[in-house]
């Protein structure tokens, strides 16, 4: 296998974030390596391509919406016509769509799979024969702790990041005999803009959220990232275990990128009951509250009538 320096490496979701900032390490570091790096900004991903070949990288730049799975397809392509191959590839492009399960429109929800789960699978399949010709590769797909656990308000992220971690094992086992490792990273949260975003994709598919049956957990919501942000880890931090999953010579199935996490995940997933889980996260993001207001609005219906 050849060593990271020498390889050609493609990494989605690259113009800001872990993917940007996995990109900067790798040309600080891995010289003289060769960088395929796609994202729908094309203005923040020559940014990014810049301060890379400043360092010696090799930088090949193709503005991608992972919406559309022509350009995906495209993507791959363009980067084998311009590199001859693609040694690993990073999975990194994704969001969190936030609120009920109930109130997220259908548009919505298929939005959130295809960006965390078809995109990344349309990549994959694309780039396995040319993988398995050459004689291997990485595959190193980019999770979250809510793909192990999850939670309220969290149902179509949770659901899409289910998803890819199942996939990511079915990859694991079927790719085994070609070399072509296949890793999961774990993050928890990030000092990204990611709870922003998230917020941001509240607003656009939920009608008026303070309107809903939901709304004293809505409130809550707001207030997320004030109570992560001490326990957030830096992008740069998260992007240092991807380039562990990329150079371990036998990569772990997972890498949990976490304070505490390794510890949460057993505890959430092998060791508390259902019961409780449900409740701990059910005070966390403020269902507990939505009880009580829901049962205050309907006798307040009442003294209308």
């Amino acid at each position: 296998m050849l060593s990271l320096s020498e390889q050609v490496v493609l990494i989605t979701g690259a113009s800001t974030g872990i993917g940007a900032a996995l990109a900067k390490i790798l040309a600080e570091r891995f010289h003289p390596i060769r960088l395929v790096l796609a994202a729908r900004n094309a203005d923040k991903l020559e940014k990014v391509a810049n301060y890379c070949r400043q360092l010696g990288a090799e930088v090949f730049v193709v503005p991608t919406d992972l919406e559309q799975i022509d350009q995906i397809e495209a993507l791959a392509q363009a980067a084998i016509a311009h590199f001859g191959r693609v040694d690993a590839l990073v999975n990194n492009a994704g969001y969190g769509q936030m609120g009920p399960v109930e109130l997220i429109p259908h548009q919505a929800a298929a939005r959130q799979f295809q960006v965390n789960v078809l995109a990344p699978l349309a990549l994959i399949r694309s780039l396995i024969p040319l993988m398995r010709d050459r004689g291997g590769g990485r595959i190193i797909n980019i999770s979250s702790l809510g793909g192990r656990m999850a939670f309220p308000f969290g149902g179509l992220y949770s659901g899409s990041k289910f998803a890819l971690e199942g996939l990511s094992d079915a990859l694991r086992m079927e790719l085994a005999p070609f070399n072509i490792k296949v890793s999961v990273i774990e993050p928890g949260p990030v000092s990204t803009d990611f709870f922003v975003a998230a917020a941001g994709a509240v607003e656009s598919t939920v009608a008026t959220p303070e309107r809903t049956p939901y709304r004293a957990a809505f409130e809550k919501l707001k207030d997320l990232e004030k109570q992560t942000s001490n326990r957030a880890w830096s992008a740069e931090r998260v992007a240092e275990a991807i380039v562990k999953a990329l150079t371990d010579s036998h990569p772990r199935p997972r890498y949990i990128a976490a304070t505490g996490g390794n510890f949460l995940v057993f505890m959430m997933t092998k060791v508390l009951s259902t019961k409780i889980v449900d409740w701990f996260w059910q005070r966390f993001y403020g269902i507990d509250l939505v009880a009580q207001d829901w049962q205050k609005h309907r006798l307040d219906l009442k003294d209308e009538v």
